[in-house]
């Protein structure tokens, strides 16, 4: 990214400069700002800002040889006005002013490595406490150091702190200009990987292409001027000639005004929760796709009125439940979700044997988990054609009466059936306690604990693992939950708003974090979705995100840095996620492989071999998966685009939208052979993409 310095400005003009800009640092010695503004300024902006407040050293000139890397009055540049050390700002104003905007918010705060001892371990614990990243720098006006001494000078930035340490010199003659590139091949000790963790460029004439090298060998960002005048040092480029120079033609991607489908996990479970309750139910904000057009297809094979008004869905159930239905066959469509639903839900109220038929990648999905979890409650699952010995698929037999007691099941194989259950048991005539050990996509519970409010049912929970970690929304540190369910309850008629949908709006906000920006409306920023992670991962890559007036979602590009996440309880996000982490600059890790391979496809053998034809370096490590990035700029510099050609989706909705998400960076068009498989969740998806 091109970052363009601003000195001798006007809180009124930075305002005004900022929207054109991709990211901007704000010189705080130099531009005449009160408190009050650089708090304002440093806490509302959605572009990623740098506060530097240059100092110059009491000791003057002749300090020692830090004074001469240093620079000051005396040994600046001439002709350039505001340049990085011609100020006469002390320490005091400097720490009292960076720290306003710390407090603030800023993303990054620059402070070179002569600050005095005490201000630099004193700012290094706000920032961390903030949340800022913190840049160390170190300069030097008269010339560029041998390799030794810019090893010593690198090695001193991380020790002082630096989460991306900058190191400026100035180049007089190409071997110069190789020297301080030869900085980005270096390999210390205490420090993984330098990938998005170093800026080292040369100043001068001889040192200009050094400012557009650093970013193709993995620098976030580089500096630029906003025009000639402006330049805060000799060499410094301008940024539009910068920007002509690194993205060429690519138009990026900027969306706004966007809205996304009904969420299907809830618009499924609330269809089936109004087909069996007592009296009508309106759903609304309801938009269609294959596998909630299933489940209500499946509500009318149980009974239930269905019509709609609009956007509105009306349910005239079929409770209470008084007699057995039987029901011989339930398709469930390609959904996953509505067979595992329907298992345990057709298995309390239906009395008979019943088929479930489906089609698609259904069919390929494995079921012996769910057969193993539906024997301990008296339910026998085999294939229809009764062949022993196979692994058990769809079409299949469902036999047997669902028998309420108290049951442990292992639920390292997802959340569907257990959703399925907690559905179920509370229609039969005794209470039941269920107990899951080892819970993946806990959220999918919870969306179906509140779905069963609404329509008045009452269960407890109780979640076992780190208290301080659960009580912080960090769903990885639950090792069980305790479910108590109450026998003999009744479904109730409700009215009720579908969320929209944060898996949608996924592929959307990674474009927007990656290539741009993207505003998303409508979306439940308090959602207990499982997908809502994407929040987390894009903020813990680095992207910006804010929620504007009217609670619409922003993500706006900025440098993006190699990330770990653990996706087990949200195994739909892999791979757009994947796709995100193919552009964030070191090795991310995504746990929660194992989770994949149920799915419409087997995930994770498809998003490996997605990653390595887009020549995308990743490695699977047992659950978790590793993989090699580089920025935006680093990619087109390069020539590192992803690989253009032929692709398969392997009819999977969401790996075709990855792909989608992926087309925007590589080098030529990405075909892929089955786009209309997101029907399946967000049939508008591609119109939506190219308005």
């Amino acid at each position: 990214m091109i970052c363009t310095s601003l000195q001798n400005k006007t809180y009124e003009e930075i305002l005004n400069l900022l929207p054109k800009l991709e990211m901007a640092e704000i010189r705080l010695d130099s531009c005449p700002l009160s408190d009050n503004q650089i708090e304002d300024l440093f806490g509302q902006t959605d572009i990623p800002l740098i506060a530097t407040c240059r100092a110059a050293s009491p000791l003057g000139p002749a300090a020692g040889s830090d004074r001469r890397i240093q620079g000051g009055p005396s040994t600046c540049p001439s002709g350039v006005q505001g340049d990085s050390f011609g100020t006469a700002t002390s320490w005091a104003e400097a720490e009292r002013k960076l720290s306003i905007a710390v407090q603030a918010g800023v993303r990054f705060a620059d402070l070179e490595i002569e600050a005095p001892a005490d201000f630099s371990r004193r700012f290094q614990k706000l920032c961390r406490e903030c949340g800022t990243s913190l840049i160390r720098s170190h300069h030097d006006f008269s010339g560029t150091p041998d390799e030794k001494g810019l090893q010593i000078a690198l090695a001193r930035c991380f020790r002082y702190g630096a989460d991306i340490a900058k190191i400026v010199t100035t180049c007089h003659t190409p071997e110069d200009t190789s020297r301080i590139e030869s900085l980005y091949s270096i390999i210390l000790e205490d420090v993984d990987s330098l990938q998005g963790r170093l800026i080292a460029f040369g100043m001068g004439e001889a040192g200009r292409s050094t400012r557009i090298e650093c970013l193709k060998r993995g620098a976030p960002f580089t500096y630029a001027a906003l025009s000639e005048s402006d330049a805060t040092a000799p060499g410094q480029p301008v940024t539009e000639e910068l920007r002509k120079a690194i993205y060429g033609d690519l138009k990026g991607f900027h969306a706004k005004g966007l809205r996304m489908p009904a969420s299907k996990s809830f618009a499924q479970r609330a269809i089936l929760a109004a087909a069996l309750a007592e009296g009508t139910s309106h759903l609304y904000e309801y938009s269609p796709c294959e596998d909630s057009e299933a489940a209500l297809q499946a509500a009318r094979s149980l009974g239930a009125s269905v019509s709609q008004d609009g956007s509105t869905l009306i349910i005239t159930g079929i409770g209470p439940i008084t007699h057995e239905l039987g029901l011989q066959l339930l398709n469930a469509g390609e959904s996953g979700l509505l067979a595992r639903l329907s298992i345990p839900l057709l298995s309390a109220i239906n009395g008979v044997p019943f088929a479930l038929e489906g089609y698609g990648t259904l069919t390929r999905r494995p079921m012996n988990e769910a057969a193993s979890i539906m024997a301990a409650f008296g339910v026998l699952l085999n294939n229809l054609d009764e062949s022993p010995g196979r692994e058990i698929h769809v079409p299949l037999t469902v036999r047997g009466r669902l028998i309420p007691g108290n049951a442990e099941v292992n639920g390292a194989g997802g959340s569907q059936l257990i959703s399925g259950l907690l559905m179920a048991l509370p229609l039969c005539d005794k209470d039941s306690s269920l107990y899951v050990s080892e819970p993946k996509s806990l959220p999918y519970m919870y969306i179906t604990l509140d779905v069963l409010r609404h329509f008045g049912i009452s269960t407890r929970s109780e979640m076992e693992g780190d208290a301080q970690m659960l009580e912080n929304e960090d769903w990885s540190a639950c090792t069980g939950i305790s479910f108590k369910i109450r026998g003999g309850q009744a479904y109730k008629a409700a009215d009720l708003n579908i969320e929209s949908d944060w898996s949608a709006a996924a592929a959307f906000l990674v474009a927007g974090a990656i290539f741009g920006s993207a505003e998303i409306e409508g979306l439940d920023i308090k959602s207990i979705q499982a997908d809502i992670a994407i929040i987390d991962i894009l903020v813990e890559a680095g992207a910006i995100v804010s929620q504007l007036e009217g609670g619409t979602v922003c993500v706006r590009r900025a440098p993006l840095d190699a990330f770990t996440f653990d996706l087990n309880h949200s195994p739909d996000l892999f791979p757009v996620v994947a796709i995100l982490a193919a552009f964030c600059a070191g090795e991310s890790r995504l746990a929660g492989l194992g989770r994949l391979a149920g799915k419409e496809s087997d995930r994770a053998t498809a998003i490996l071999e997605m990653l390595r034809q887009m020549g995308v370096e990743a490695e699977a490590e047992g659950d978790v998966l590793a993989v090699q990035g580089e920025s935006l700029a680093s990619r087109l510099l390069s020539g590192r685009l992803l690989r253009s050609g032929a692709y398969t989706s392997r009819h999977d909705h969401r790996l075709a939208m990855a792909l989608t998400v992926a087309s925007l960076g590589a080098d030529g068009p990405i075909e892929i052979d089955d786009t209309a498989c997101v029907k399946k969740s967000f049939p508008d998806f591609f119109k939506i993409w190219e308005g």
